[in-house]
């Protein structure tokens, strides 16, 4: 039988009258013995918790009575590491074994790891996005109403769930512009971009208006209707109710008319073109179908994002990849907002998991990088989240870079293998003095190694988490093997089915005969676009032309070319 040393990390057991402390080794030192070949070692410890006997011996954090000279101390036994990690409840998942003692299931709370919010930290390549669908797919087991929506950034985890969730994409998403708030939509017209200050002021007034304009429509017939007041409109640029893009552009057109400056027009040809060619991208047709047929599809939406009812689909994996760059801080931001006002509004009746991937991306520690209302959205989830329903866990490669006051908020922290020194920092900044010294571990941590804190685990602990099964193994749809196999068909074929996917993706919808996405309200029919507009008179009296609809793919820039809807007279 192999000898069982004591080591930094190890736990002990010191025998008092009443009760087994259970410490951890947090330094070993020795000290040689004069004119001998003996030496002294001795052992530095923090006390974690301790066992209470009696028939159910049963442990808990903090210690009531300390050791006093001459208690007993030796390793810890199997059965005393079966009683610190024994399951407290139903709620209990399994996710693996201990480092120490391999034959000792490891649990996780699932109670306390949700209400109070998560995070797996890990590089690249350690195993995270594999121990991040172990634990969404044992936290379903024991919550099988728990609504999870993801946000899958390399389309990686499509495959890992199964029957129990719904794959969305650009290709059958049906998420209406003006759900966007007013930031959201700047970001949107502007392509990540800041605004131009007078464009911007004539959204704020016109937005509002388009939105009394569609309710007029829905309430009274066509004819007659009153003129809008603009002051007496009773919405905000942020209010969630329809307009149409038609009615937005007709009263930025009608503003235009008014001026009888030609440079002030300008500021009006440019806010409209640049609203058209963003319509008219392909790419941006989830936001834009029926832009101008109208209807309030925000219970269909919800309904849809959120999975109420679940039907037997919990879960919700949006992936990211194949939306246009510069939109995507704004969808991610539509989609945290709304499942947080959700969960305000209905008193957090029906509980979601939000699980933010490349949660750095999002939320950046630097306050000059990224979209402002996507940070503010997620750290609305991270501070008031629990209250409503809504919890929160984050994965990142990159812990550094996230917003030290959103990930502070997770207080149940699983870290893998970390190599960066800011990373190492930073988590042992969010861990408690007494876990602090197993983060020595974290850059020597192997292939679905863990170190796990917090309130959902019954003490620091190093795991491993267990095998899971090939069928629930993230694996991104946009991997490309690195060694050619020499029965792949790279021909002609080959090469003309990835042009069409290639060109399908910014050219058209191809939405594919699946019941996932069949599961979505019926799409609305789109309004005929209107016809070409002609480029305005230069002034040097140069005659008009007729102009294509400006597209992106024209590569021209609305900053430097604006269309009007009529040649000016």
């Amino acid at each position: 039988m192999s000898e069982v040393r004591a080591t930094v990390g190890r736990f002990i057991s010191i025998r008092c009258a009443n009760s087994t402390i259970i410490a951890m080794i947090t330094d070993v030192t020795s000290q040689d013995l004069p004119s001998s070949d003996n030496y002294i070692a001795s052992a530095g410890v923090d006390l974690l918790g301790e066992i209470l006997g009696g028939d159910r011996p049963k442990f808990q954090r903090g210690v009531t009575h300390y050791p006093t000279i001459g208690d007993t101390v030796e390793l810890i036994t199997n059965q005393e590491l079966r009683t610190v990690y024994a399951p407290s409840g139903s709620d209990q998942i399994n996710v693996g074994t201990l480092q120490q003692d391999r034959t000792v299931t490891a649990y996780v709370d699932v109670e306390e790891m949700l209400s109070k919010h998560f995070a797996v930290l890990g590089s690249t390549g350690v195993g995270k996005s594999t121990g991040v669908s172990l634990l969404l797919n044992e936290i379903l087991k024991v919550r099988p109403n728990l609504r999870v929506f993801l946000l899958d950034v390399h389309n990686e985890y499509g495959r890992c769930f199964g029957e129990r969730s719904q794959v969305l994409n650009p290709r059958n998403l049906k998420l209406p512009f003006w759900l966007f708030n007013f930031e959201e939509i700047v970001d949107v017209l502007f392509a990540g971009r800041p605004g131009v200050a007078e464009e911007l002021d004539i959204l704020a007034e016109v937005i509002p208006m388009a939105k009394a304009i569609y309710t007029q429509y829905q309430n009274t017939d066509r004819i007659g209707l009153k003129r809008v007041d603009p002051k007496n409109v009773g919405y905000t640029v942020d209010t969630p109710v329809p307009y149409r893009l038609v009615d937005l552009i007709s009263l930025i057109d009608e503003r235009m008319g008014k001026l009888e400056n030609r440079s002030s027009r300008i500021i009006y040809h440019k806010l409209i073109s640049r609203i058209e060619a963003v319509r008219n991208d392909p790419r941006y047709a989830f936001m834009f179908d029926g832009a101008n047929v109208g209807g309030d599809t925000m219970a269909e939406v919800i309904s849809h994002l959120f999975r109420l009812p679940a039907n037997g689909r919990p879960m919700t994996i949006m992936q990211l990849a194949g939306f246009p760059a510069e939109v995507v801080d704004s969808v991610v931001s539509v989609l945290c907002r709304m499942a947080f006002d959700f969960g305000l509004w209905s008193d957090g009746v029906s509980p979601l998991l939000f699980v933010c991937e490349e949660a750095h991306r999002y939320a950046s520690a630097d306050r000059n990088i990224g979209f402002g209302p996507t940070r503010k959205a997620i750290s609305r989830i991270a501070k008031e989240g629990r209250k409503y329903g809504v919890y929160l866990g984050l994965i990142t490669q990159r812990p550094a870079e996230l917003d030290a006051t959103i990930i502070s908020q997770c207080n149940t922290l699983f870290s893998m293998r970390l190599a960066n020194d800011r990373d190492q920092a930073l988590l042992r900044s969010a861990v408690s003095d007494a876990a602090a010294n197993l983060l020595s571990f974290v850059p020597s941590l192997g292939t679905r190694e863990v170190l796990a804190f917090g309130e959902g685990v019954a003490l620091p602990t190093r795991l491993r988490f267990k095998e899971v099964p090939v069928h629930q193994l993230p694996r991104s749809e946009a991997t490309i093997a690195t060694v050619t196999s020499q029965s792949a068909g790279h021909d002609m074929h080959f090469v003309s089915a990835v042009l069409e996917r290639w060109r399908g993706a910014t050219s058209s919808r191809d939405v594919p005969n699946d019941p996932m996405i069949n599961e979505r309200p019926a799409a609305r029919s789109f309004e005929p676009r209107p016809e070409p507009r002609s480029f305005e008179p230069s002034p040097l009296g140069q005659r008009s032309v007729e102009a294509p609809m400006l597209q992106p793919s024209m590569g021209l820039d609305p900053d430097r070319f604006s269309l009007l809807k009529k040649p000016l007279r």
